[in-house]
């Protein structure tokens, strides 16, 4: 399974909160992400796009993203960027990290897991169908 396939896979039927840079950086005919509540969050009051909902802060994203009446193990999905990951941090008890193993040049990461975070599952490296090698950490604090 290469690594987008598996990103749907994982997100599909949850919503998804992104930051405007991250919604903007997704190729126009990927927006919005099929199959997912797309939740944009953005400082802009005016900001709008088709298929997405704006959220003027993690807080509120959050709010707007989970349904009381949708079943415990239902999940909000936190795609970036590195902005959106640490302010989403606080509030989150799981974490699912995939680690590339690639230099990167950039300067946008997300955090690295503090010690509160405990592994819980590790896949192991493995493969893409491009040949870089990744590995998918679940963490729980």
């Amino acid at each position: 399974m290469n690594a987008s396939t598996l990103f749907k896979a994982t997100t599909l039927g949850n919503p998804v909160v992104l930051g405007r840079k991250t919604w903007d950086s997704l190729p126009a005919r990927f927006r919005p992400l099929s199959g997912r509540r797309n939740i944009v969050v953005t400082r802009d009051p005016q900001w709008a796009a088709e298929g997405a909902e704006r959220a003027e802060s993690i807080a509120k994203a959050l709010e707007l993203a989970v349904d009381p009446l949708a079943p415990a193990t239902a999940a909000v999905w936190v795609i970036g960027g590195g902005e959106i990951y640490r302010a989403a941090l606080a509030y989150a008890t799981t974490l699912s990290v995939t680690e590339v193993d690639a230099t990167v040049d950039g300067d946008t990461y997300a955090p690295t897991p503090d010690p509160t975070w405990k592994v819980t599952e590790d896949k192991g490296w493995q493969s893409s169908t491009s040949g870089l090698r990744y590995r998918i950490r679940r963490y729980i604090r």
